[in-house]
């Protein structure tokens, strides 16, 4: 079943145009292409930047936070209490006041014993403004590095000004090791984000911090299928730009919220200004206006019969877009009460 399996997922129709074989793409005369099975070196590269990412958090962003006055406040652990520890985890945090009575009960200790037992338990789950700040350095981080990467791979290439040329020569064109690198570490960086979504903060513990999380799951997800398909597909000219649109608006962000935590409030303004501009540009005009019309409307130049990959990719792009609408739409919210409400 695997075997049938894989030579459906591999068919020549899904992934290039017609009269072209797998066997096309072998290297030759100075021409590159990119092959499926280097991709399984992402999950790697994901654990090496989770070591790069633990140890910046720790030996960068804790001395860089306490320079800017973010305080890491020291929460008092509860008494260990089995019962309590099982009750809090499998059944709920913020018991009744019966259920505290009976939980009183059951311990041999008073009700105001066991109400500040998970008190005190509740605020562990709290995660601490210095936590906070160590997560979006750490993000702040990889969007400005792989940004200026980006600017420098893709700064004097003709599909960087003429989105026309990249589809120039398809599916024949070579892959560059600037390009390699660039996708490996972008990948990279989006399996760390999964391995480490269950561990990452959470702002609330509402319905609709659970929706945030979801769309950021999913947009993982989207990102990674994405990168995936357009390098099996040799989309990898167009897949760059993608990759630059989506990375050079995050680090704005991400330095608002360090400003944020150290309570810099008007640097913080600034900057998620800055942030907002950023985002309408790339997200909201560039990215559907740009891209997605290379990607939707300019490969009917090249084939009159669209592979099974044109539907995928620009499948998972819809998504992406129909995400960054929704995010954007928050964003537009935060800007109006900053604007009306100061």
């Amino acid at each position: 079943i695997l075997k049938t399996l894989n030579s459906w997922f591999w068919w020549e129709n899904i992934w290039m145009p017609i009269n072209c074989t797998w066997a096309h793409f072998v290297d030759r005369d100075g021409l590159v292409f990119p092959k499926p099975h280097q991709l399984y070196a992402t999950i790697p590269y994901a654990f090496v930047l989770l070591i790069i990412r633990f140890s910046s958090e720790r030996y960068v962003a804790i001395p860089l936070a306490k320079a800017l006055g973010v305080k890491n406040v020291r929460r008092v652990k509860p008494q260990p209490n089995p019962v309590l520890e099982s009750y809090f985890r499998e059944c709920s945090r913020h018991p009744s006041q019966s259920e505290i009575q009976g939980l009183a009960k059951k311990c041999n200790c008073t009700v105001h014993l066991v109400e500040k037992w998970f008190r005190r338990r509740r605020n562990l789950e709290i995660p601490t403004v210095l936590r906070k700040f160590q997560e979006a350095f750490w993000r702040f981080s990889f969007y400005l590095a792989s940004s200026i990467a980006g600017l420098i791979f893709l700064h004097d290439k003709p599909w960087f000004y003429d989105i026309w040329q990249t589809w120039v020569g398809y599916p024949f064109q070579t892959l560059l090791p600037s390009q390699y690198w660039y996708y490996m570490m972008e990948i990279g960086f989006y399996w760390s984000l999964l391995f480490t979504a269950g561990i990452d903060t959470r702002r609330k513990a509402s319905g609709q911090a659970f929706f945030d999380f979801m769309a950021h799951v999913v947009h993982h997800f989207a990102a990674i299928g994405l990168m995936s398909f357009s390098w099996c597909g040799n989309y990898v000219r167009l897949g760059t730009l993608v990759i630059f649109v989506h990375d050079t608006a995050d680090f704005w962000l991400e330095a608002a919220k360090m400003f944020h935590y150290a309570h810099w409030e008007k640097t913080c303004n600034t900057l998620f200004i800055i942030f907002s501009i950023a985002y309408f540009i790339t997200r909201i005009i560039l990215l559907p206006f740009w891209i997605l019309r290379a990607t939707l409307y300019q490969p009917t130049y090249y084939s009159t019969t669209p592979v099974i990959a044109y539907f995928l990719s620009n499948g998972l792009l819809l998504t992406l877009q129909a995400l960054h609408l929704y995010w954007g739409y928050l964003i537009f919210k935060i800007l109006k009460r900053f604007i009306f409400l100061k």
